[in-house]
């Protein structure tokens, strides 16, 4: 005989626990269920295993969506001082590391042990792991979950499965099977906050420079006019072997399109071309020498290689065209990525259930009455820093509040 809940949460993440913890505390019946072995992974792995559980600063203009407006009531109604209340409440040490970055003083798994006692609080039922095989609507209203451990009826169903990003902890595309199921229409998926990849060819010159990391701005390019998007960012950037990493380059993935530029600015605070220019009657370094003040060896070097320009060669020697080309090689230097680490690196999925097709209030399903569906499978992605966590917090208590 199947089991009666009033509600189901599919996936035991951080929008799925702060969902069950806030519905459950509402007095409901709720159950909670996970088909990982191991509890909240990706709370885990986070922040280096600190957790950047929030961003003091986080608002909607810090959210990429098919419907930007879509994400501004939840997180209007649970901000970051409200998760940081909850934080303190539980006496977790945390610190501001950067850009209004929170991290746990201590170890992630605080903030997976708070979940699991606000869970507690409320008496949340547990199946995992247990894996659903089927979600099927019962005439009259409600859902049968069909379930490795055994059938599972409940009034409404959140879905909290997030998206396709380190499958190797679990990720799955349950949500999005969901979601069409029921017909309701998808933002195609794909990875972002991921490292991007070059062919071998272009990226040759560049693979010796691997591990060099240096402070740059970055920005969308697109082939017929720059930055079409007004996405950019002044991060870390890190070369890698096969292409480009660093918060700069994870930050600029969620916009960048397939087939289109991305433009660094290696030295964001300088003109290099005009301080060279400006330098040549008083400068009597070598060029390699002058350029190495500013960008680390490695890089001043293969880049000068990269064009032609000998590193002994005097400054003064050198005629203003060349020191041109060479300060727009630094200060815009614009390339086309082949495309990205994919799933297996990216921190999150953009992309997800079409925010059209659901309430911005309660998170539910316009044409499916008792089905909601919150954090990371819906069309809403942050920006690096924290703002992932927020909307997983902001959508879940949206949803737990309302079923």
């Amino acid at each position: 005989m199947a089991k009666q809940f009033d509600v189901a949460v599919i996936g035991a993440g951080a929008a799925g626990m702060m969902c069950a913890a806030v519905v459950a505390q509402r007095g409901k019946r709720v159950v909670l269920i996970d088909h990982a072995g191991k509890l909240a992974e990706k709370i885990r792995i986070s922040g280096g295993g600190r957790c950047n559980f929030t961003n003091i600063n986080a608002g909607p203009q810090n959210f990429l969506s098919q419907n930007p407006h879509f994400c501004k009531s939840a997180l209007s109604r649970y901000t970051p001082q409200d998760f940081l209340a909850l934080v303190k409440k539980y006496r977790i040490g945390y610190h501001e590391k950067h850009k209004g970055q929170l991290f746990c003083d201590e170890s992630a798994e605080l903030i997976i042990e708070m979940l699991k006692d606000e869970c507690a609080a409320g008496d949340v039922h547990w199946r995992m792991p247990c894996k659903v095989e089927a979600v099927e609507r019962i005439d009259g209203g409600g859902f049968t979950l069909r379930t490795d451990s055994g059938d599972i009826e409940a009034d409404s169903v959140v879905i909290a499965t997030g998206g396709l990003s380190i499958p190797k902890i679990g990720a799955t595309d349950f949500g999005y099977r969901v979601a069409k199921q029921f017909g309701l229409k998808l933002v195609e998926p794909r990875p972002a906050l991921v490292p991007l990849t070059f062919d071998d060819a272009s990226w040759a010159p560049f693979a010796a420079l691997s591990g060099i990391a240096l402070e740059v701005d970055v920005e969308t390019g697109s082939l017929k006019g720059r930055n079409p998007s007004g996405a950019r960012f002044r991060e870390d950037l890190l070369f890698t072997h096969r292409g480009l990493s660093g918060p700069a380059i994870l930050q600029i993935s969620s916009f960048w399109q397939p087939g289109t530029p991305i433009v660094v600015n290696l030295l964001p605070e300088m003109d290099l071309a005009q301080t060279l220019i400006e330098g040549k009657g008083s400068i009597k370094k070598q060029l390699g020498n002058v350029v190495s003040q500013w960008l680390p060896t490695r890089l001043a070097e293969g880049l000068l290689q990269a064009h032609g320009l000998a590193l002994d060669a005097r400054l003064a020697d050198l005629p203003d065209a060349a020191l041109r080309k060479l300060g727009l090689a630094v200060n815009q230097w614009t390339i086309v990525p082949s495309g990205s680490e994919g799933y297996r690196k990216a921190e999150v999925t953009r992309g997800g259930v079409d925010t059209r097709e659901l309430s911005q209030q309660t998170m539910m399903a316009n044409k499916v009455p008792g089905l909601y569906f919150v954090g990371e499978s819906v069309d809403v992605t942050g920006w690096l820093g924290g703002y992932n966590f927020q909307w997983a917090w902001a959508s879940g208590v949206a949803a737990g509040q309302a079923v």
